[in-house]
């Protein structure tokens, strides 16, 4: 009986590709990252000011499993929780910018204090520093140092801890260290291998200002590229880790050199990397779970600290760490009755004040936010305040400074996947699983306006500030629908909500003693903005008590829609970045694409150093 010999087997299409051994044994290996350039009416769109080209796509080679990673089998393809914890590309981008450029971002307000009284600086003192999002301000928070007030006031921020003469004794008695543990002769399991440049150390001397590095964390590999080289997407250093996932990391702008960077790195384990990419030396904070044994969900440097940074797990705490003290094993400080904290109704837990007189070791502050994953989380423009966003669909606003829980509000069903300040601090933006994207204002403590556009899960939001002026907000979203949404935003678009009868009813549950929405705002007669009543501004502050903002009906929320979609990848999108030059997205499978923006008159400026990092 004749039989047909078996078909070959087909080509791979993963990121990897399977290798044939004598015997006929596979092997898996990694394949290199490759970068095209496609051109095309469908790597275009048009806004506006003009059409956005498709530079480059750069593909990062994502490793395979471990082979000390037991396979996890989803059972149900329709489940809409992961099975293993994961982030698809997360980006951060060090660099060298012109500063007198023809288009520059939005300028924050000169100097304001925030809805708890806190004052903040005035631009002139923080002259000459960026954010992530490229406003020449905040370090590590979305926007500036200045915000918008209540009442028009200017006082110095509060730094956190600066109450504390314990945490600042540590911290002045604690020697400014660099991790000692080389990357490349580490015989720790928790590291698979490093792959280094053959002219690493070349390159590095030959540093120019034109140098743009990337960070990049992608499944279990952490990337280390510069993109204004002729081969960018060669890595500089690749690290593969064996049983943990980098999900988010952060680099401090405030310790950079040329011969030095301070990196942070949170796993799917619990674990932090504390990473100097120069010198290839590490230390591991957290290790094993000793503080919290949950995965990291987010991780930011505290803005204009050396040492300090914040971290938010997916058992809904938030862990303040300090880079040069050791860990202990955390006890709680603080005895929480649960009863008494359901009825008092929504408040963050101290379980370790930042006032506590133990601060020899880490953690220096833990609070319990959520009983759900927190997924992001956002510094104010002020540098004073938390946006903190998380899986029970909840924006909570938090004076971290004073650890005092401010406002609650609710997404319409779902949670909350991502966060971002405005440049000038008086707006928020949330996007998440009802498929919206939310405005919410700071200082009038509302909704403003939810934005209809996506068709599934909004994955990240940030606002253009090259592309803002004193009437006009540009910000974009991207999502699991793989499209790019562009947005414009002006206060004049914002329609009063429409009184409701007490007869009828009311969803709000306000006290009394707040006034009303229609009350609150007025416009201002020139600027055309948005601006608190006295009466509310002493409300605010008169009260110590955390507001739970109701859901806004769909008729008393005015709907926005965008100026541009555009499906700008074949895979889920993960994140969105605003570059003055250009508009950079990443994708779940690893693409990070970068679409120059219309063409920008050039002109000979100075340099400015830089950090952005994506939402």
């Amino acid at each position: 009986m004749f039989v047909f010999p078996p078909p070959s087997p087909r080509v791979s299409v993963s990121p990897y590709a399977p290798l044939n051994l004598p015997g006929g044994q596979q092997i898996i290996i990694e394949t290199a990252n490759t970068l095209n350039h496609p051109t095309g009416p469908e790597y275009s769109f048009s806004v506006g000011e003009g059409t956005y080209i498709l530079r480059e796509d750069i593909y990062l080679a994502t490793p395979p499993p471990h082979p000390s990673e037991v396979p996890v089998v989803n059972t149900n393809p329709l489940a809409t929780t992961l099975s293993s914890p994961t982030a698809g590309t997360k980006l951060s981008v060090l660099s060298h910018r012109n500063r007198n450029s023809s288009l520059q971002p939005l300028k924050p307000a000169s100097g304001s204090r925030g809805v708890d009284g806190t004052e903040s600086r005035t631009s002139g003192e923080t002259e000459g520093l960026e954010d992530g999002h490229g406003s020449d301000v905040c370090l590590t928070g979305s926007g500036s140092l200045t915000s918008r007030s209540i009442d028009g006031l200017v006082r110095p921020t509060e730094r956190f801890g600066a109450g504390n003469p314990a945490l600042a004794a540590s911290m002045k008695d604690a020697k400014k260290k660099k991790p000692k543990n080389n990357i490349s002769k580490s015989n720790s399991s928790f590291i698979s291998r490093i792959i280094s440049h053959e002219h690493l150390t070349m390159r590095l001397a030959k540093r120019s200002m034109d140098e743009m590095f990337v960070f990049a964390n992608i499944n279990r590999a952490f990337n280390w590229l510069d993109l204004n080289h002729p081969k960018k997407q060669e890595s500089l250093s690749k690290i593969l880790f064996t049983r943990a996932h980098p999900l988010c990391h952060d680099v401090n702008p405030m310790t950079q050199s040329l011969t030095h960077l301070d990196v942070i790195i949170g796993f799917s384990t619990g674990d932090i990397i504390w990473f100097d990419p120069m010198s290839n030396k590490y230390a591991r904070i957290n290790k094993n779970g000793q503080i919290k044994c949950s995965p990291v969900t987010d991780i930011k440097w505290l803005p204009e600290s050396e040492c300090l940074f914040l971290v938010s797990y997916a058992d809904g705490s938030m862990i303040v760490y300090d880079k040069d003290k050791e860990d202990a094993t955390f006890v709680s400080e603080e005895e929480t009755d649960l009863e008494k904290v359901a009825q008092k109704g929504p408040s963050i837990t101290v379980k370790k004040s930042v006032e506590s007189k133990n601060q020899k070791a880490n953690p220096v502050a833990f609070w319990q936010i959520s009983r759900q994953p927190i997924n992001a989380f956002a510094f104010s423009p002020d540098c004073s305040h938390l946006a903190v966003v998380s899986e029970d669909g909840c924006l909570r606003i938090i004076d971290y400074v004073r650890e005092k829980l401010l406002d609650v509000y609710h997404s319409y069903y779902g949670g909350l996947s991502c966060v971002c300040w405005s440049p000038d601090g008086r707006y928020i933006l949330t996007g998440g699983q009802d498929d919206l994207v939310s405005i919410w204002s700071f200082s009038d403590r509302r909704i403003v306006a939810r934005c209809e556009g996506h068709h599934s899960w909004v994955t990240g939001v940030a606002f253009d500030p090259w592309r803002c002026d004193e009437r006009t907000y540009r910000f974009g979203s991207v999502g699991e629908d793989t499209q790019l949404l562009l947005w414009d935003f002006s206060v004049g678009m914002l329609h009063r909500p429409k009184a409701i009868s007490p007869h009828k009813g009311s969803t709000s549950n306000h006290s009394s003693s707040f006034p009303s929405v229609a009350g609150r705002l007025r416009a201002e007669s020139q600027a055309g903005r948005l601006q608190s009543d006295a009466s509310l501004a002493d409300t605010v502050q008169g009260s110590n008590e955390t507001i739970d903002h109701p859901v806004e009906p769909r008729s008393r929320t005015a709907v926005l829609p965008p100026i541009m979609s555009k499906t700008v990848d074949p895979e889920p999108l993960t994140s969105l970045m605003f570059r003055e030059d250009a508009i950079i997205t990443t994708c779940l499978d690893g693409h990070v694409r970068t679409w120059d923006r219309p063409h920008l008159n050039n002109a000979d400026t100075s340099s400015q150093v830089t950090v952005s990092a994506a939402s």
